[in-house]
């Protein structure tokens, strides 16, 4: 009977998220008590491999890779019943792997963790072009590559330009996107970022006051220099909802200082052309 059992594993890969807390199933069929063998989890490109070891009913931290001590666990109860799970806390980015589930004298079973990375989208800029307003939302820090939504008010989807992707050294994934919004939608807007694989979505929402839909004015042709894009337009757009209205009104500021030195006004409305020149 002994001979004829062997360690089993997931058929598909396991998925979580930075911070998760993920459980590798792995299982000795059939089942049989499984608390007086040597469990050994390892992942083949680390050195030293081994991310658990237990051996006759204690954990053998001092061969646990310093990356994963008091992050990996075992489930003595279950072991009863054969199974030899791994428990893996505070999930990391560099966790993402191939995790090798071995029992001496029974084989072993390989499992695919694939962590996925996620943060929240932001509006970057609101630009007048002479078809409309032009939203631009971006999101770093994901992983697997995620795709970009813009949605209207009623939660219709937005024809948008192609999302631009960069992909950094540490393989995580920024996207970009804009849309241009005519004055036949609504004044609200969705920025969704979302990546199925994982089951993560991150939005973010700009509500631009009704006033501010009608009459737009182009930019000023005051050249700048600053690294950090400033509204320089006849009205300033409100935000409400996931977009920080502080941030809003900073940039307000800032466009004050920078265009007009000699104005200090900043608010909500602001007018360029009260400003002394």
């Amino acid at each position: 009977e002994r001979d004829m059992q062997r360690v089993v594993g997931p058929s598909q890969p396991i998925m979580a998220t930075v911070g998760d807390e993920v459980i590798l199933p792995c299982q000795l069929e059939p089942a049989t008590k499984a608390s007086g063998l040597t469990v050994e989890w390892a992942r083949p490109d680390l050195n030293p491999r081994f991310v658990y070891v237990w051996r006759d009913g204690v954990e053998l931290e001092s061969k646990t890779h310093p990356s994963y001590k008091r992050r990996t666990k075992v489930f003595p109860d279950e072991q009863k019943l054969g199974d030899v799970s791994l428990n893996l806390s505070k999930v990391k980015f560099s966790d993402g792997g191939t995790y090798k589930c071995f029992i001496p004298g029974h084989g072993d079973a390989l499992i695919q963790l694939v962590v996925g990375a996620v943060n929240s989208p932001f509006i970057v800029s609101i630009n007048i072009s002479s078809s409309g307003v032009v939203l631009q939302c971006e999101s770093e820090g994901w992983y697997p590559e995620p795709e970009v939504l813009w949605l209207d008010g009623e939660g219709n989807l937005l024809s948008a330009g192609p999302t631009e992707t960069v992909r950094g050294p540490d393989d995580l994934y920024t996207v970009s996107s804009r849309v241009t919004v005519e004055k036949r939608h609504s004044n609200s807007f969705t920025c969704r970022v979302q990546q199925k694989n994982i089951n993560q979505t991150r939005e973010t929402h700009i509500h631009i006051a009704g006033s501010n839909m009608k009459g737009l004015k182009p930019p000023l042709p005051t050249p700048l220099t600053e690294k950090k894009q400033t509204f320089s337009y006849t009205y300033i757009f409100t935000s409400r909802g996931s977009v920080n209205v502080k941030f809003v009104l900073r940039l307000v500021c800032y466009t004050c200082r920078v265009l007009h030195e000699t104005c200090r006004h900043c608010g909500w409305l602001w007018y360029p052309q009260s400003c002394s020149q």
